[in-house]
């Protein structure tokens, strides 16, 4: 499980993104986090999966510091522009298999093809490349996934493919996802629960304006 206890944040010192905020995501769990863009939905994500370091014993993974996790992460992140994960300069079996050797059964389930492995990235759709961003996090090693708007740069099509991966590894790997969205139609569709960061984050509402043009740098 992944536990957040009572997590503030600021990126200054000065003005919380976050306040008091506190949740939890189980293995095999997609749990939906919805909120309008500007509302810290990535800076949660990214302070759960240790991109950015959460204040001590706020953030615990299996009852774990995450401050404390060396290596491969149990808790991987992908992000919405498929093109910003990557190397672009690399080919893309040396982007698959960066941190991995990636398996032939998550190659097929991602449908990723042989011809994909040399090619550069420029020459992949979008919704190629976010399966090739999917696939090289999930590992043996991967327990929770933090999904952050993976699906919106792309179609109808690929969407709900890519959601359906993606429950299937919830499901079958006990993979927990966090499935962090503007879209509460799509979530629910998907989720098992839904958590409204609005409702979590105990930032003062009618403060809650100043915030986000605060960092965004209105």
């Amino acid at each position: 499980m992944i536990e957040v206890k009572n997590l503030s944040f600021s990126y200054d010192g000065k003005r919380d993104i976050i306040k008091n905020l506190s949740l939890s995501l189980e293995r095999g769990e997609v749990l939906g986090l919805v909120a309008p863009s500007g509302y810290g939905k990535s800076t949660l994500g990214k302070l759960m999966a240790g991109y950015i370091k959460a204040p001590r014993r706020t953030v615990l993974v299996d009852g774990k510091d995450i401050r404390n996790l060396k290596g491969f992460l149990p808790v991987q992140m992908v992000h919405q522009n498929p093109e910003k994960n990557v190397n672009i300069t690399w080919k893309v079996g040396k982007i698959l298999n960066e941190g991995w050797l990636v398996s032939d059964e998550i190659k097929k389930a991602f449908g990723i093809r042989e011809e994909f492995l040399e090619k550069f990235p420029v020459e992949l759709s979008g919704g190629e490349l976010q399966r090739i961003c999917l696939a090289r996090v999930m590992g043996d090693s991967c327990k929770y996934l933090i999904a952050d708007e993976v699906t919106s740069m792309l179609d109808t099509i690929n969407q709900a493919e890519i959601c359906k991966i993606l429950l299937d590894f919830a499901k079958n790997k006990k993979v927990g996802i966090l499935f962090i969205s503007h879209n509460k139609a799509l979530l629910d569709l998907i989720a098992d629960r839904i958590i409204d960061l609005r409702e979590i984050n105990m930032i003062i509402h009618d403060r809650i304006e100043d915030v986000i043009e605060y960092v965004r740098g209105d």
